[in-house]
């Protein structure tokens, strides 16, 4: 998994990155590229080698810009399409399932209590980005990593939240696992009806998320005896 923080110039004929940073979820190491250390292409390939690896991508409104974005950029370039990933972005579940004033990022991690975005001096950064600015390319840079590590703490913070989320349990071993975070402690809580059987409900003590088991607790008989209503 990883987080992604792209720059996009809106002067230049676009598609257009400037820059990205990353960093593999629970990692120290921050991963950074841009046009102004490694040039074009590169960056561009070193972002799509990482997407390659990727099982899951993490990021804030990155499936309806920063993917696509760079897509137009693989395309551009000839590369083909990475391998595939899911994509988790915090975005869809701030709009989805809250109702903040604002969806914008720096908006819900100080809504939160956490430390938001850099601020920069917005179009100017990026013109100076361009004309490889000594100090604008270092601003750029300090405000594309700060982005990936506010964008994991709400990451942590949605976690419970999110639907659908890919499952953890899938990376784990035979124990019972939590699908959003792959925690073990698991208690089970009350039932989870459908509308022909009965699971047991279980909700993770670590991250809060609410599962279920994959087993029905009906026996056969009251399975078969069980009515279903007709729309």
């Amino acid at each position: 998994m990883f987080n992604q923080n792209i720059g996009i110039s809106a002067i230049e004929e676009p598609p257009y990155t400037l820059c990205w940073s990353a960093r593999w979820l629970g990692k120290k190491k921050m991963m950074f590229s841009s046009v102004w250390t490694d040039g074009r292409v590169v960056m561009l390939q070193k972002i799509h080698n990482l997407l390659d690896e990727a099982d899951m991508v993490i990021s804030f409104n990155g499936m309806k810009f920063d993917t696509p974005t760079l897509n137009a950029e693989f395309l551009k370039e000839e590369m083909h399409p990475p391998a595939p990933f899911a994509e988790i972005d915090l975005y869809r579940t701030c709009k989805g399932r809250f109702r903040f004033l604002s969806n914008k990022l720096d908006f819900v991690v100080h809504f939160l209590g956490d430390e938001g975005k850099i601020p920069n001096k917005g179009m100017e950064l990026w013109k100076g980005c361009m004309r490889e600015d000594r100090e604008s390319c270092r601003e750029m840079t300090r405000y594309n990593k700060q982005d990936v590590v506010i964008t994991e703490k709400l990451y942590h913070k949605l976690k419970p939240w999110i639907q659908p989320h890919p499952n953890m349990g899938i990376y784990g071993g035979i124990e019972r696992q939590c699908p959003n975070c792959g925690g073990t402690h698991l208690q089970v809580r009350g039932k989870y009806l459908t509308m022909t059987t009965a699971y047991r409900r279980l909700q993770c003590m670590e991250c809060g998320k609410w599962s279920r088991v994959r087993t029905h607790d009906l026996d056969q008989d009251k399975m078969r005896n069980m009515q279903v209503g007709i729309k």
